[in-house]
């Protein structure tokens, strides 16, 4: 098993170091079609490979005229089945981090939550990949207060680090009679001001932790983006009198979620390639954001 991940680890890996060629190939080619189209003259650096360029071109379907990426790859087969989900948190977890894991857990469908005790990072990636997990999920805590959430896909990666803000167990929020018990639909997704390509990237690893919903399902999970802090709610819906009255019911729990990192690898991989790092401290205006600059001044 330990061969075989690593042989597999070294196919993804040698795929991904062809990206760069493959796009400058694309471009080349992207750069031919122009000019046929157009009817300009080829570029005089592609004159000499125009006869292989122009037959590469023609011979390009839907499929191949796009370069494919390393993340095509890590959710080639996202659609094939259901994600299946392990949570989990930090060692020797408070009471509060142990109350928010199992309401996390309520949150994921085809999701199992295990005690920690004294396993490693290590032995819980290799666990799960054993017993044929998509996604791993550990919750941190500081003094009692969940303050951290590592979202790690598998087997490849990626893997994103969120900061957790203002968090709101179910009991907070209210009593049984006011929050109800937790539908175990499967929820339909909204994505507010995810439109940059690192918001694009979010989306994807957050959306691939849920399996596709049913079109009359009556829950609602919200990941709204504000400032680059996502905020995450958890509603259903009911409609009494049809379609122009909606009644709202927050099921819990309520937090923010702020992306610090994501890593081209998994959460056991110290040295993995970091995709994006958050550095608070440079010039805001050159920072990657989550949304584009219209949404956020809408």
């Amino acid at each position: 098993m330990l061969r075989r991940n690593a042989r597999l680890r070294r196919e993804f890996l040698y795929r991904k170091s062809l990206e760069g060629k493959e796009q400058e190939l694309y471009e080349k080619k992207r750069k031919i079609r122009q000019a046929l189209e157009e009817g300009k003259p080829i570029p005089s650096e592609l004159r000499r490979e125009e006869a292989e360029l122009r037959h590469q071109v023609e011979l390009e379907d839907d499929n191949t005229a796009v370069p494919r990426t390393h993340i095509d790859d890590e959710y080639a087969h996202a659609g094939e089945r259901d994600p299946k989900l392990l949570i989990t948190t930090s060692r020797d977890p408070s009471s509060r981090l142990v109350q928010f894991a199992k309401e996390v857990k309520l949150l994921f469908p085809n999701s199992q939550r295990v005690n920690r005790g004294s396993m490693v990072v290590s032995e819980l990636v290799e666990s799960c990949r054993a017993h044929d997990y998509t996604d791993l999920v550990m919750v941190h805590e500081h003094r009692g207060e969940p303050d951290g959430m590592v979202v790690c896909h598998l087997p490849y990666g990626p893997t994103a680090y969120f900061g957790i803000f203002n968090t709101v167990l179910r009991h907070d929020i209210g009593d049984k009679k006011q929050v109800g018990t937790v539908s175990e639909a499967y929820p339909h997704l909204i994505f507010d001001r995810f439109s940059s390509k690192l918001g694009t990237r979010v989306a994807a690893i957050l959306k691939h932790l849920f399996p596709p919903p049913k079109h009359d399902t009556k829950r609602v999970i919200t990941f709204a983006n504000q400032s680059d802090y996502i905020s995450f709610r958890h509603h259903t819906y009911e409609m009494p009198k049809g379609v122009k009255s909606v009644t709202l019911k927050e099921c819990g729990p309520r937090f923010e979620l702020k992306l610090y990192q994501i890593k081209l690898g998994t959460v056991d991989q110290a040295h993995a390639e970091n995709e994006f790092v958050l550095r608070s401290y440079i010039n805001s205006a050159k920072r990657s954001k989550l949304a584009t600059v219209e949404d956020e001044e809408q």
